[in-house]
């Protein structure tokens, strides 16, 4: 006797499709899992057989094997505990076939029979769109996200009530409408808060507006942190696209919170401790890295030079192509990598250099190998760099009288309407749409033409200041670009500064 169920695997942030057969024979009880199983795949055979006796139903004192094709696939979790079960119980008539053909399980069993969530249900769920199924059998806590992919999503809290849908003992449940997704919440952190940094609020917006890396950099208490965090306040919300592949991620990684979906930009601030890993992703079976986990989103780096240094290279690539590939020996895995870059760092390892009321100790060479920490190909990566000054007490002291994070934000979305009208965010135009997507008038030409001689500019640091330029241009409403926003986009540039 044999049947088979249609079940997943994570590939990534995608899922693989797997066949769990079991075939039940004659003979002295064994149980065997076949088809390159992990630790944890193995140890289901405890779990189902706890949970088909506890829920009440006979478990076969017979030859049971189990393959989870296709067998060149590692497997990990306890993903495969109901489909394995549900298998198990087609193979003794118990459980209709046809039934079964239908539907994508995925969940982990308890010793009590009670289905617990796992990870990256909304990517099986559409998977099984894909595959044609009619919907997927999931724990009640997935839901949200396997609703998702528009397939019939059928919740089970135990392998006793999955019997029951199964076998027609219980009617499907009608599921609820999806209703619009929620925008950005009152609760985040407004730009009105902070007293004076006119400049920095200024390249603030221009970051946001454009989806440029930034960089903060000035004494210790000057305000950078507050800066950063208030970020995600004048970001646009999230497309319903957006949502599904942070959904997707979060999912993957298993920071999704129960029966949610991930309706906010994600910000991420990991502390500098992290490992190469933790940053970029990996492991034995690579997840996802706080690089992946900003996808759409923003990556805050604290102290910057305090990172290890071969993290911070990693970096590098998916700055540029917005993904990261790990790969293994006998695979590769591909995550998105679409996040915003912003990083703050002291000016020096006291923090006082060109601190107005106080006086940096630190000796040239000390400051130069502070900022040797973070290399010159990576900050050449950072579109605006901007000096933090410490606030004064008088602008503390002052009324606030600072424009809010939501008004902000309504010139930023007019900023992106026109982006988007002309196919990209201004920090992702190809280099082959500057001439089309990034005009410049006579004297910005030679403004910037004079700039790259006299400060060496790079390739890389001429085409980003071209696409800040473009940016300012869009805030100002502006077709063309023109010399004033050429020289505001020089002045965020570290060639400029000296830094």
């Amino acid at each position: 006797m044999s049947a088979s169920v249609q079940s997943a695997t994570l590939w990534g942030t995608d899922a693989l499709g797997v066949v769990v057969e079991v075939d039940i024979q004659g003979g002295l009880p064994y149980f065997a899992i076949v088809g390159l199983p992990d630790s944890s795949v193995k140890e289901s055979r405890e779990r189902v057989r706890s949970a088909i006796r506890n829920a009440g139903l006979d478990f076969p004192p017979r030859r049971i094997t189990v393959n989870l094709a296709p067998a060149d696939v590692r497997k990990e979790g306890g993903t495969f505990d109901l489909p394995i079960a549900v298998a198990i119980l087609a193979c003794l008539g118990m459980v209709p076939g046809d039934v079964l053909q239908n539907y994508l399980f995925v969940g982990e069993l308890g010793l009590d029979g009670s289905v617990r969530p796992v990870r990256g249900v909304v990517s099986a769920a559409f998977l099984a769109r894909r595959l044609g199924l009619k919907g997927i059998v999931c724990p009640p806590q997935n839901v949200r996200e396997a609703s998702l992919s528009g397939v019939e999503v059928l919740p089970v809290s135990d392998l006793k009530q999955a019997f029951a849908y199964l076998t027609g003992g219980l009617p499907v449940p009608e599921e609820e409408p999806a209703g619009e997704f929620p925008e950005q919440e009152a609760s985040l952190l407004d730009l009105s808060e902070i007293s004076g940094q006119d400049l920095a609020k200024r390249a603030l917006a221009i970051a946001a507006a454009g989806s440029h890396n930034l960089l903060l950099v000035g004494p210790p208490g000057a305000g950078k942190s507050m800066l950063a965090k208030r970020l995600p306040s004048i970001l646009p919300p999230l497309t319903r696209d957006e949502i599904l592949e942070c959904t997707s991620i979060y999912s993957a990684a298993g920071k999704l919170k129960r029966n949610d979906v991930v309706t906010l930009r994600p910000f991420r601030s990991p502390h500098h401790t992290i490992s190469d890993a933790g940053l970029i992703g990996g492991g034995a079976m690579p997840t996802p890295g706080e690089v992946s986990l900003a996808h759409n989103g923003v990556l805050f780096l604290d102290e910057l030079p305090e990172f290890r240094r071969s993290a911070l290279e990693a970096m590098r690539q998916p700055l540029e192509d917005r993904k990261v590939t790990v790969s293994r020996a006998s695979s590769a895995f591909t995550f998105p990598a679409g996040f915003q870059l912003v990083a703050a760092m002291n000016p020096c390892p006291c923090g006082w250099l060109a601190h107005p009321a106080r006086e940096c100790r630190c000796t040239p060479a000390w400051i130069a190998k502070y900022k040797a920490r973070v290399s010159g190909p990576l900050l050449d990566r950072i579109d605006i760099h901007v000096w933090v000054d410490p606030v004064d007490v008088e602008s503390v002291l002052a009324p606030k009288g600072a424009a809010s994070s939501e008004a902000v934000r309504d010139r930023i979305v007019a900023s992106r309407l026109r982006q988007m009208h002309r196919g990209f965010l201004n920090a992702r135009i190809p280099d082959g749409g500057l001439d089309e997507g990034c005009r410049l008038d006579g004297p910005s030409r030679t403004l910037l033409i004079t700039a790259m001689k006299r400060y060496s500019l790079s390739m890389r640091g001429y085409t980003r200041v071209i696409k800040v330029a473009r940016t300012i241009a869009d805030l100002d409403g502006c077709p063309d670009i023109r010399d004033h926003h050429v020289a505001e986009a020089l002045q965020y540039r570290p060639e400029m500064a000296g830094r």
